[in-house]
């Protein structure tokens, strides 16, 4: 049971690990083993709220494909097992991030005495620039 807040969790089956074998350097251990593991999740198919579906689907990332799969490829460890520790918290910290409703900005507008200073500032600076040319005699 993979949880994601109080009240939204996800079974195990719902989650789709196959291990792989890692790119890279490592060795013989690289050419032997299946270390790295890929995790598909299929967003359409799950238990998801519809809440939740909906932003993770809006997301743009390369990671869901066109069918609503989340794809994540985890090959950071030597071990299977951290890798898919690894695998299972990217993409519950991609679902909690979607879902995250951001604040709406509230327009400000400059007070009077910061707009007072930056007028002085660019006097002063304009007034710096005029005293570097050249001097009529």
């Amino acid at each position: 049971m993979i949880k994601l807040s109080n009240n939204v969790s996800l079974s195990d089956n719902e989650v789709e690990l196959i291990a792989i074998r890692a790119q890279g350097s490592g060795g013989q251990n690289v050419n032997k083993v299946s270390s790295a593991i890929h995790l598909r999740f299929d967003i359409k198919q799950s238990s998801l709220p519809e809440f939740y579906k909906e932003r993770l689907l809006n997301l743009n990332d390369n990671r869901i494909n066109q069918d609503g799969v989340l794809v994540i490829k985890a090959q950071k460890f030597r071990t299977q097992e951290k890798n898919k520790e690894d695998a299972i918290n990217r993409m519950v910290g991609l679902i909690k991030e979607s879902v995250k409703v951001e604040k709406k900005r509230k327009k400000t507008k400059p007070s009077k005495s910061s707009q007072r200073k930056r007028i002085e500032s660019k006097k002063k600076h304009g007034q710096n620039k005029r005293l570097r040319g050249k001097v009529d005699i």
